[in-house]
């Protein structure tokens, strides 16, 4: 008997249907008829979410090795505002949300509680423990063959180690390249606009290879099955997601006590890095860092009720499965193009790529060692250490569709970014 033949149901919706919407809500955008406030805004970004999604998960090569739809989304929003297509009023709108509003907090917030009230208790803190080696080895690997990869250019591995491995590994923008550059002015005594300018420039060039290198990994995830987990797990050879969500049935009750619940963790992670603790031994501690500890803290101690965690899982996979094509979009509108390819010279590009491998095989090898999935371990240690911070964490855990890791990926820009900042304070005062 012939397979029926599967519905084109984009977002859910039957296919005229959402097109009718589509048709409207960007109609009224190039009229200047749709509002500016949070509902129209969010009209707009998910309808050019959900077209370059479509398009993205359809164009061969693209959707299997450099992140399909997800990436698209984020690139070809940029491309929009590039080539000044998308309206002015609307970028500015998208910047406010992303920006000012900080939409992209609330995501994190939701997936980091979801993701680590979904785990087994013993196994995540084995988990945890492990992870810390795994940072330091992909840090290892990006060091190592960056240095190498600078001397086929003439670049003395110094310069590489400062100007190149220490931005790209260092948290992002504003967790990493901004606070790499107060260090360089602090210690050297040149301007930090030098430093920050050339630091974004290779930042964004590895942020796309760390995408692209995500969507390679997840392939190779799937032709090579023992080297991962299910998209979800980290630790080898064990069931990792804890099952409360499976036996115990959840309210809009639950749920809503489950994004109380995020948001109380997100309040008391923000007290101790911003009043409490803000730095322990000199070294700025990040409020994520401190929320992804307190959530597994109360995880472990199990003062969590089930049907809060199976709520909490549930409102993950709901912004994971619809919401992320909003931050994309939202991540695209804040890329600029013309720096990226003002940035693209062959050592640039070679240099960074280098640094994103060694990443890769750095954290995949200590990961095994320690007992992880090598894919995942260099997907989250690796690639999440190597990108452009929370924003570039979605796109590449997107790209890898490892959603269910982004508290792993957290503490490699979070915590790891600290620690590069140290290894950056010491090297600017020792090399330069």
């Amino acid at each position: 008997m012939l397979e029926e033949k599967r519905s084109f149901k984009p977002f859910g919706l039957d296919w005229k249907i959402c097109l009718g919407f589509m048709v409207i809500i960007i109609f009224a955008a190039f009229v200047g008829a749709l509002p500016t406030d949070f509902a129209g805004t969010f009209a707009l970004m998910l309808s050019i979410g959900i077209v370059f999604d479509e398009i993205g998960e359809r164009i061969p090569f693209w959707n299997s090795y450099i992140g399909g739809g997800i990436v698209l989304a984020f690139l070809g929003t940029a491309a929009l505002v590039y080539f000044n297509i998308l309206p002015e009023k609307y970028v500015g709108a998208i910047n406010v949300i992303m920006d000012d509003i900080d939409f992209l907090t609330l995501f994190i917030v939701i997936l980091i509680t979801g993701s680590i009230l979904a785990l087994d208790r013993k196994l995540m803190i084995k988990s945890f423990v492990g992870y810390i080696p795994a940072i330091l080895g992909g840090l290892a690997g990006a060091f190592l063959l960056g240095c190498l990869t600078g001397l086929l250019f003439g670049i003395n591995p110094a310069e590489v180690a400062l100007k190149y491995v220490l931005p790209i590994m260092g948290g992002g923008n504003g967790a990493g390249a901004v606070p790499l550059s107060q260090i360089y002015e602090q210690v050297t005594g040149l301007p930090k606009e030098g430093y920050y300018s050339f630091a974004i420039a290779v930042l964004t060039i590895a942020n796309i290879f760390a995408i692209i290198t995500a969507a390679i990994l997840k392939k190779i995830g799937e032709v090579k099955t023992s080297l991962t987990g299910d998209g979800k797990t980290l630790i080898r050879n064990s069931a990792e997601l804890a099952k409360e969500d499976e036996k115990v049935k959840t309210s809009m009750k639950d749920l809503g006590a489950a994004l109380f619940t995020a948001l109380g963790f997100y309040a008391l992670g923000t007290l101790f890095g911003k009043y409490l603790l803000p730095t322990i031994g000199g070294v700025a501690i990040h409020s994520f860092a401190y929320m992804i500890i307190f959530v597994a803290i109360a995880a472990a101690l199990g003062i969590i009720p089930a049907p809060v965690r199976a709520g909490a899982k549930k409102l993950q996979s709901f912004f994971t499965s619809n919401i992320i094509l909003i931050i994309m979009v939202g991540v695209g509108v804040s890329t600029d193009l013309g720096e990226l390819m003002a940035a693209i010279t062959p050592a640039n590009v070679v240099i960074a790529l280098a640094i994103v491998i060694g990443a890769i095989l750095g954290s995949a090898i200590v990961g095994y060692l320690v007992g992880f999935y090598p894919v995942d371990a260099a997907i989250t240690a690796g690639l999440c250490m190597a990108n452009r911070g929370g924003s570039g964490d979605l796109a590449v855990l997107g790209a890898a569709d490892r959603m269910g890791l982004i508290a792993y990926a957290q503490l490699s820009s979070r915590l790891g970014g600290g620690i590069v900042l140290v290894i950056g304070s010491i090297l600017f005062g020792f090399l330069m």
